[in-house]
């Protein structure tokens, strides 16, 4: 398995958004502004903030379904392939036992 599980990707996300914001309130925080403009652009920003990171969850999201997609694909293939390989087995062994 690789080392960067979805678990590093959401962390790089959260980081990503965490340091946008406050990247956001700093900038307009010592803005040349009025309070009413300042609240206005905080929260159009945050609106923003908040789509990107619902944005980003669902492409992680899809990714997740997509991988559990495939593993529970590989899995049902190696069963198959378990169940042939046993029958084989049987069927010889069922041979063996009535030829002697």
């Amino acid at each position: 398995m690789s080392s960067n599980g979805s678990g590093s990707g959401f962390a790089f996300i959260a980081g990503l958004m965490v340091g946008g914001a406050i990247g956001a309130i700093a900038g307009l925080l010592f803005a040349p502004e009025t309070g009413e403009e300042t609240r206005k652009k905080v929260a159009e920003r945050s609106k923003e903030l908040a789509d990107e990171f619902l944005n980003k969850f669902d492409d992680l999201k899809d990714s997740v379904t997509e991988v559990m997609t495939d593993v529970k694909k590989g899995a049902t293939e190696v069963l198959e392939d378990v169940k042939k390989e046993t029958a084989e087995v049987l069927d010889d062994v069922k041979k063996s036992v009535t030829t002697k």
